[in-house]
């Protein structure tokens, strides 16, 4: 009987030795998630809580059991409310440390440069992680640039935070600006910025075009800048076809082939860089420019110069079968 106690004390205390081995390997052992699952901690949920969802969502096999090994081996683990990513095959302790760290999903949505707005308007409505509707946005008042969203926030704060960072890039460009520019206000400076941003996208070449412009405002020339002729034909969409004659010959608040001066308004969201050129143009002599057939363009002082330039562009044009 004695023999046979002792046997049974052996089997007993190696089940407790094996059910804990057991515990603590579970703390970093792979999990059963066969795939990376979305996993939202509500605002005020309980670890318990946390625990039991985290077992719905078959993130871990057992909530009692993930619950006792965070209190033993994390302590009293505090989770974040917010929505993460968690990990196929996440350990116990990997999914507490998520948790708790707050590192949650990253979601963003980018404005281009020289995106319209509304194609910014656009792209906010047809976010189905964001809510709520929003109006077309003023043409120039919001800042390209990528900004981060959680989900379900609403379309009205991310569109205010894009106008406010604008804001903030803008007033910052005005007080450094050169005595050169020749806009009076943040309006014209942002217009003029919208042609520019429009005009090139070589960051280089951005303060010789403000330059350009600079000059043909000054001397009271036609800007004669293709994007102001669209503008009023598809609020800044792409035109998806040639320009027309009659259409650089009519007459709006935009079109600067008929009007000498600025137009009424921006034609997009222009950059920080488009920005800074309008108000920095370059001290050149330049009055004209015209694409160089490699992504670039040429510039020039004279008109002969310019008609020499747009004969070369024309002639690479035809050899590309594009006339």
């Amino acid at each position: 009987m004695r023999r046979l106690g002792c046997i049974l004390l052996i089997i007993i205390g190696l089940g407790l030795l094996g059910a804990g081995g057991n515990f603590i390997y579970g703390w970093r052992a792979a999990g059963p998630a066969t795939e990376d699952v979305n996993f939202t901690v509500a605002g005020g949920a309980s670890f318990k809580n946390v625990a039991v969802e985290l077992k719905k969502a078959g993130l871990i096999r057992s909530a009692d059991a993930f619950y006792a090994r965070a209190r033993l081996f994390a302590g009293s683990p505090v989770v974040k409310a917010g929505e993460y990513m968690i990990p196929k095959g996440a350990s116990n302790s990997q999914i507490v440390q998520i948790l708790t760290e707050g590192v949650g999903v990253n979601r963003f949505v980018t404005v281009p440069e020289g995106m319209p707005s509304i194609l910014v308007y656009e792209r906010l409505m047809a976010n189905d992680q964001l809510t709520g509707k929003i109006d077309i946005p003023a043409e120039g008042s919001v800042l390209p640039d990528t900004y981060a969203y959680d989900k379900g926030e609403s379309r009205a704060a991310v569109l205010a935070r894009m106008q406010a960072a604008m804001t903030k890039v803008l007033d910052a460009a005005w007080e450094k600006r050169s005595p050169r520019t020749i806009v009076k206000s943040k309006e014209e400076a942002v217009t003029l910025a919208s042609i520019i941003e429009k005009e090139t996208s070589i960051e280089a070449e951005r303060t010789t075009v403000a330059g350009v412009y600079t000059n043909r405002l000054r001397q009271g020339m036609m800007l004669q800048a293709d994007p102001t002729i669209i503008y009023p034909i598809t609020k800044g969409k792409p035109l998806g076809r040639r320009i027309r004659k009659s259409e650089i010959e009519s007459v709006n608040d935009y079109n600067t082939y008929a009007m000498t001066g600025l137009p009424k308004g921006p034609i997009a969201n222009p950059s920080k860089s488009s920005i800074e050129a309008a108000l920095n143009p370059k001290d050149t002599q330049a009055l004209y420019f015209v694409a160089d057939g490699k992504g670039g363009h040429i510039f020039a002082n004279t008109l002969a110069e310019h008609n020499e330039n747009v004969r070369k562009w024309f002639e690479i044009r035809r050899a590309r079968g594009e006339m």
